[in-house]
């Protein structure tokens, strides 16, 4: 198949939706699939490079200034077009519905592309100080779902990485085909090994007291500031080690000395994939006390490599992580009771054993080689669909024409479709009344029960042909 791939965030940029955009586009150009990936360049000019089998093309842009690192391209209309006509995709899968995926919708449309967006953003993951504000954070998460809902109803398809993030679209109003597909991760590479001897001596963390491990931006939504306040109350001996930069380093590195936990807490700052590995296999536990996660990458490596995690009981963090079984949940922000189970669970190796094994078998069903089969079933699914979409709009056009016309292929109708993929009312209805106003205008309609039958059909495309 032909696919394309639109994101605002894809590497060199560090992050869950690069990981995840990247590590599609690869999977599937190892497949045999053709896959173009649309993103923003890093500069003034627009880059065209093959990156591991994969054609990316990155268009000129600029930095958000509220958001460091996050790129918005300066509106490439035309070079999207061009490309679209020329690479002429099966499938259009869009995963920033910000400039380049409202120019890849709108000119999909025109195209007639079938459309998939997959949702990974929070209103906070917008703007951090309008979400979190007393008054204003109500009225600015409605309108951002407001804006995200739209988008995705214009779409022939929706999916989100949990369950949790689909029915936040759901309860905002989203009613377009929809299902819940997790991010995945490599098991064969996130996997159970052996400590390494030499990873604590090289960061300087103690070889001889339990460590947890916590990765993650550090930022306000992440909510780091509460593992430090829970380090400061622990009664045990732990230690924990904080992975990651951001833009709140430098008031968490404050905070920390504020706190005098020099000899409780690490700040290791970005850690190579290779270490990070290492990193996972050598300590007790894994730590997220985010409140903004629609799956978390971070906590499922984890996962994979047997650690019990503690989560905030937030978001999508419970469908990860199981009170009791594979790790602990606390109140977000309650600073009190995640230091409780931090003493808890890194003096209890034994307790930690049998977490380990459960947050293994619980992280089995992420496997990616399974999340890759899902997007092709997927894709070939709805590219089938489409086809039949157009396929019905040319039988439609030549019995116009032609009254004696018949067609030598049957199709079936969309309400008949098996499972939950049925295109839309909305997009089967829009196809036909295009094609009836196209053909108005090239053709006269000589017989007035011949325009009735047209018009009757446009309106119920599902009706008995």
């Amino acid at each position: 198949m032909r696919i394309m791939i639109v994101t605002d965030q894809y590497p060199p940029m560090i992050g869950g939706v690069p990981t995840v955009t990247h590590g599609l586009a690869v999977d599937l150009v190892k497949r045999g699939h053709q896959v173009w990936v649309l993103a923003p360049s890093y500069g003034p000019h627009n880059v065209h490079r093959l990156e591991q089998g994969v054609r990316v093309y990155r268009f000129s842009s600029f930095e958000w200034p509220t958001h460091e690192g996050v790129r918005i391209a300066f509106l490439p209309f035309v070079a999207m077009r061009h490309l679209l006509k020329k690479s002429d995709p099966h499938i259009i899968h869009i995963h920033s519905p910000i400039i380049l995926g409202n120019i890849a919708q709108i000119l999909a449309e025109g195209e007639r592309k079938p459309v998939i967006v997959t949702n990974h953003y929070l209103p906070i993951n917008v703007s951090r100080t309008l979400a979190r504000d007393p008054l204003l954070g109500k009225p600015f998460s409605d309108v951002t779902y407001s804006y995200l809902v739209h988008f995705c109803n214009r779409c022939e398809y929706v999916t989100a990485p949990t369950q949790t993030a689909l029915d936040l679209l759901y309860e905002h109003g989203l009613h377009v085909p929809a299902r819940a597909i997790s991010n995945g991760i490599n098991l064969q590479k996130f996997s159970q090994g052996e400590r390494d001897p030499d990873i604590r001596r090289r960061f300087n963390l103690p070889e001889d007291r339990p460590l947890a491990l916590h990765v993650n931006r550090l930022s306000e939504e992440k909510r780091n500031d509460v593992l430090l306040d829970a380090a400061a109350k622990m009664q045990g001996n732990g230690h924990i080690a904080l992975v990651g930069t951001g833009p709140a380093e430098t008031e968490l590195r404050t905070q920390a000395e504020r706190l005098n936990l020099g000899d409780r807490v690490s700040f290791l700052g970005f850690v190579p994939d290779a270490d990070l590995l290492a990193l996972r296999r050598s300590c007790e536990a894994f730590v997220i006390p985010s409140q903004a996660e629609l799956q978390s990458l971070s906590t499922m490596e984890a996962m994979a490599c047997g650690l019990p995690v503690i989560a905030a009981d937030a978001y999508a963090l419970p469908e990860l992580v199981h009170h009791g079984k594979n790790g602990f949940l606390f109140q977000g922000g309650n600073s009190d009771e995640l230091a409780h189970y931090l003493d808890v669970l890194l003096a209890d190796a034994e307790l930690r054993a049998c977490m380990g094994a459960e947050s293994l078998k619980i992280i089995a069903t992420h496997d990616r080689v399974q999340v890759v089969d899902e997007w092709e079933a997927l894709y070939q699914r709805l590219d089938s669909e489409f086809s039949e979409v157009k396929e019905r709009r040319m039988q439609m056009r030549m019995r116009r024409v032609h009254s004696s016309y018949t067609p030598t292929k049957a199709l079936r109708l969309a309400s008949q479709r098996t499972g939950d993929l049925v295109l839309s009312q909305k997009l089967v209805s829009r196809t036909m009344r295009r094609t009836y106003e196209e053909s108005s205008q090239s053709e006269r309609i000589t017989s007035s029960d011949d325009a009735k039958a047209v018009q009757s059909r446009a309106r119920y495309p599902n009706a008995t042909e």
